[in-house]
């Protein structure tokens, strides 16, 4: 290989680097941005996405999701919530399922919910709530995750036709979630770019 030929390979590699770098970080501005403003209003219906039950319990992680909701819909920000989640390998029931029982034992009249049992990966939900909303002509969302998680979850659902507000469980100490959460950051950060055209 000549020299030239070499440092044009060089130069080729400088220029892709710097590329992905300047991407990624664009993306990691938008996903703490996402992660610290609350955009909750007026909506048809306030999006709860799922996250892991244990034998019929919510998580702290989806405890603090329903939580979350539930404050909005206490609000009078939408009539309707949608819980969402399948059965996980192992366990009985769906996460939508265990979430609907939190929600009537906190108070939430039955004829409020909606549910969409049986996605397994953000993409999956969020498909079917799509269908599910559009057959009752319902369109605007509040979309209820992680800081972390809103922004991928809010493309995803852009693509399949909702009009999206996003409301994260918390908007306090985003940088100290960054520093005990770094993987969940990274993989945010990663995954987010391609949440139009991948289903995660």
């Amino acid at each position: 290989m000549s020299f030239a030929s070499w440092s044009l390979r060089r130069r080729v590699l400088g220029v892709l680097i710097g590329v992905s770098a300047v991407g990624w970080l664009l993306s990691a501005v938008l996903v703490l941005r996402a992660a610290s403003h609350d955009e909750a209003a007026a909506a048809d219906a306030i999006v709860v996405l799922g996250a892991a039950q244990y034998r019929g319990r919510p998580s702290p992680v989806l405890r603090s999701r329903l939580d979350h909701a539930i404050t909005l819909f206490e609000r009078g920000l939408a009539p309707r919530l949608v819980l969402t989640g399948g059965v996980a390998d192992g366990d009985t029931a769906s996460e939508a399922a265990v979430s609907r029982l939190y929600m009537l034992q906190a108070g939430i009249p039955d004829s409020a919910i909606l549910l969409e049992n049986e996605g397994r990966t953000t993409g999956q939900s969020l498909e079917r709530v799509a269908r599910l909303l559009r057959a009752r002509d319902l369109t605007d969302v509040i979309l209820v995750s992680d800081p972390f998680h809103v922004l991928r979850a809010r493309r995803i659902a852009e693509r399949d036709g909702l009009s999206v507000l996003t409301s994260p469980t918390s908007t306090d100490g985003v940088w100290g979630r960054v520093v005990r959460q770094p993987a969940y950051f990274l993989g945010e950060t990663l995954k987010t770019p391609l949440a139009s055209l991948v289903e995660w």
